[in-house]
């Protein structure tokens, strides 16, 4: 049996989702697994999940993915290059021979070209060498900007979202030296934090907008994962405002000290300090991210900036690809995979995470920091009744 790729966070499953994963089985065939690397309970936009990462799990597999793996947290809060080579690695450690991913132009020679040209060391020279010379600009203007002046219009590819991540798993398919062929499909319905016109697929940050308001998305997510997230509303299992967890993320941002904020992952040129002030002057989320965004820090990045503080996260967590893969979901297909597998994967399969520990102290440390993330998002849920400590440790795959 072949197994295919898809890098994701369905946060939520929405029919775009459906459409690509049809769109995958349609290239690699009805035969071939269908293996997904999805974010955990925080994403990378510096965000929790709507559902939870098992829920979210079992959504995908009611609807065409074989198997679904935890990309470990210290990739999910990444940069898009480290959340890339973290998903793409651990999709190419077991045994995936393609990588699907959604694009808004379907262009792929334009997508390896900007692929190449990133990697090249004299090409990021310059972009360090321009935002030197212009301060206030942003890192990603200042490339854009570079790359203009290298390729002319293929440079436009990095204005949208999802082919800058298609330009990064390109990049981490050839600097892990990993033989898996890309497959992007060509994303169809509203943009990014855009609102669709009438008959269009709705983005999932428009449908996270709608559920925070209480607008019915019944129509927008099929219907096998509507019913997962149905039964988890009904429970009271979900984070439908950012604001459910504030309490929580500035209890633990005002015990930490300036030397926590300074060994945090991707914190140049100040940004620690920064954040570390704002922190200390500003008494609620909101003002803390206003306080340390500037024209050069997009506000993701802040916003991954404060997670990886409230959750432990620090520098050098998310170097080279996750030691190992834990299952979230799986159904007939993938489980078959999995038994095929046995014992030939690059890293070692954890579907009991008990298991973990017997996989030497990192990764145990590794796991023992996702399940403690899992515990703060938790207290982001309208209903906390049954909802116990160390729930990460308590639970299996989804087997649907």
């Amino acid at each position: 049996m072949r197994a295919v790729g898809i890098v994701c966070e369905y946060n939520p499953f929405h029919r775009g989702h459906l459409y690509q994963i049809k769109a995958l089985r349609e290239i690699a065939g009805e035969d071939a697994a269908v293996v997904c690397a999805m974010s955990g309970d925080f994403v990378q936009r510096g965000e929790a999940a709507v559902f939870d990462k098992f829920a979210r799990a079992e959504a995908a597999c009611r609807c065409g993915a074989s198997l679904v793996l935890e990309l470990p947290l210290p990739w999910c809060l990444s940069s898009a290059e480290g959340f890339a080579r973290g998903a793409v690695g651990l999709l190419g450690a077991m045994g995936s021979e393609a990588v699907c991913f959604g694009s808004e132009s379907g262009k792929l020679e334009g997508l390896e070209q900007l692929a190449e040209l990133l990697l090249d060391p004299a090409f990021n020279e310059s972009v360090r060498a321009r935002l030197a010379r212009e301060p206030n600009l942003s890192y990603a203007a200042a490339r854009q900007s570079e790359a203009e002046a290298v390729i002319g219009d293929a440079a436009k590819l990095l204005e949208r979202p999802n082919d800058i991540l298609a330009v990064e798993y390109l990049k981490a398919v050839r600097t892990l030296g990993l033989s898996m062929r890309p497959l992007p499909v060509l994303r169809k319905g509203s943009g990014h934090d855009q609102n669709a016109m009438e008959g269009e697929t709705r983005s999932a940050s428009e449908i996270r907008r709608r559920m925070a308001a209480g607008v019915s998305v019944e129509n927008d997510i099929p219907a096998a994962a509507y019913a997962v997230y149905a039964r988890e509303l009904e429970k009271g299992r979900a984070v439908l405002k950012t604001a459910a967890l504030e309490t929580a993320m500035l209890s633990r941002l005002l015990l930490l000290s300036a030397e926590d904020f300074a060994a945090l992952p991707d914190a140049a040129d100040g940004l620690e300090n920064r954040l570390y002030r704002a922190v200390r002057e500003n008494g609620g989320l909101d003002a803390i991210l206003t306080a340390a965004k500037t024209r050069r820090y997009a506000l993701a990045r802040i916003r991954r900036l404060c997670l990886c503080a409230c959750l432990g996260v620090r520098e050098g967590m998310a170097a080279g690809v996750p030691p190992y893969a834990r299952v979230l979901a799986a159904d007939r297909k993938g489980r078959a995979w999995l038994r095929q597998r046995s014992g030939e994967g690059e890293i070692p399969l954890v579907t009991k995470p008990a298991a973990v520990r017997a996989l030497g102290a990192d990764s145990a440390a590794l796991f023992m920091l996702g399940a403690h993330a899992h515990d703060l998002y938790t207290l982001g849920f309208g209903q906390r009744d049954g909802v116990l400590p160390d729930e990460d440790w308590r639970t299996g795959p989804r087997i649907v």
